[in-house]
């Protein structure tokens, strides 16, 4: 009984180490993602995963879509396509300028 219980102790430790170092930090930036795309809100200014830089002009609740302002105009874009960490960094060099 002893000998079955430690020959699966090391399948069990390389589970909880996969878990801590990949899955957990994922479910994480999963939760962190989708706060940020529920707190956007008009006059934001975003960059989106493929890099378009834009301001949020409107917010459709509905479908999770959203409405940017681009310098060739406006262009409708879903939430999920807003890059978090871009967004972040331009807002924070923003205000170090200022």
């Amino acid at each position: 009984m002893s000998e079955g219980i430690l020959s699966a102790w090391p399948m069990l430790a390389m589970f909880v180490v996969v878990y801590f170092f990949m899955i957990a930090p994922q479910i994480k930036r999963s939760k962190q993602e989708k706060k940020f795309a529920a707190e956007l809100k008009r006059g934001d200014k975003v960059i989106t995963k493929s890099g378009l830089h834009a301001k949020v002009l409107e917010l459709n609740e509905k479908d999770g879509s959203c409405i940017l302002e681009t310098m060739s105009g406006k262009l409708k874009y879903d939430r999920s396509a807003i890059s978090m960490e871009m967004s972040k960094t331009l807002n924070t060099t923003k205000k170090l300028e200022k």
